[in-house]
């Protein structure tokens, strides 16, 4: 897999947060078959987590996210101080009705640092993170911010998980309604390009970064440049972290940012987070 590292130019909060952006992992294996809220945590009998082998991390230990948005079995250390992020990205009762479990590796070799990615029951989703990357604390945070775009982007009232066909963006987390963000963003941002663009389901490297080579302007990370899911993440994620463009109109990247804030629901979002984060990232 083709890695390289984009920092923004002029960027306050780019130097020590974006570059880790092409490291960042959307896409998942697929399900594995953990149980919904409904049916409980899995039980260990001995307090510890279940482990699995996984393709990114080798092997994770798997928490079940309870209705409280508290962990089964209990975390402590890293793992905790990991979740407790995402929670505050997220907020509490965020987390405790869309999560369902919180999957956890410990991979120094890994190129993955998150990824989330829905449960059977497509209403709830998994976090999987990796310790071996996660003590740097500006880059955790916006890690766990690109993933939170994703659930935001992808959930039940942005995609049409029954669709029998699709006109937008057909993903396997459905069909993009047509006032979505991912395809309002789409049609604003990728509609022009011709067909060397990645489809909405690349996850070829190296397709990404020769598409990202020809069009560096356009994105804020060559990790941006993988498909228009990553791009609306990456996005996202520097307009949480970064000022406002004081010109959207000098720069694709400047209007990508500026595109999130026509939606003022986002924009409250940025604010939560970026108050809850503001000592931490000198915000």
């Amino acid at each position: 897999m083709v890695k390289r590292i984009l920092i923004v130019a002029g960027s306050v909060i780019a130097a020590a947060i974006i570059a880790i952006a092409a490291l960042l992992v959307f896409t998942a294996p697929a399900s594995n078959g953990g149980d919904d809220r409904d049916d409980g945590a899995l039980e260990s009998g001995s307090g510890l987590p279940m482990t699995e082998d996984d393709d990114d991390f080798g092997t994770v230990d798997i928490y079940q996210v309870k209705d409280d948005g508290t962990l089964d079995p209990a975390a402590s250390g890293l793992t905790q101080e990991v979740w407790d992020t995402f929670v505050r990205v997220t907020t509490l009762d965020f987390a405790a009705e869309v999560m369902t479990q919180y999957r956890v590796g410990d991979a120094p070799d890994s190129d993955t640092l998150a990824y989330v990615y829905q449960d059977d029951d497509p209403d709830y989703w998994i976090l999987a993170t990796n310790l071996a990357t996660s003590e740097d604390r500006p880059s955790l945070i916006a890690t766990l911010v690109h993933e939170y775009a994703h659930i935001l982007t992808l959930d039940g009232q942005e995609m049409d998980r029954d669709a029998a066909s699709c006109d937008t963006i057909d993903l396997s987390e459905g069909c993009a309604l047509g006032d979505s963000y991912l395809w309002n963003f789409e049609q604003q941002f990728w509609a022009g390009y011709d067909e060397s663009a990645p489809g909405a389901d690349n996850d070829d490297a190296d397709v990404a970064y020769e598409f990202y080579l020809a069009h560096e302007d356009d994105f804020v990370s060559d990790y941006a440049a993988t498909n228009v899911v990553e791009d609306i993440a990456e996005s996202f994620m520097t307009f949480v972290l970064e000022d406002q463009p004081t010109d959207p109109s000098a720069s694709v990247t400047a209007a990508k940012l500026d595109f999130f804030w026509q939606y003022p629901e986002l924009e409250a979002l940025r604010e939560r987070i970026r108050d809850e984060f503001q000592e931490e990232l000198g915000l």
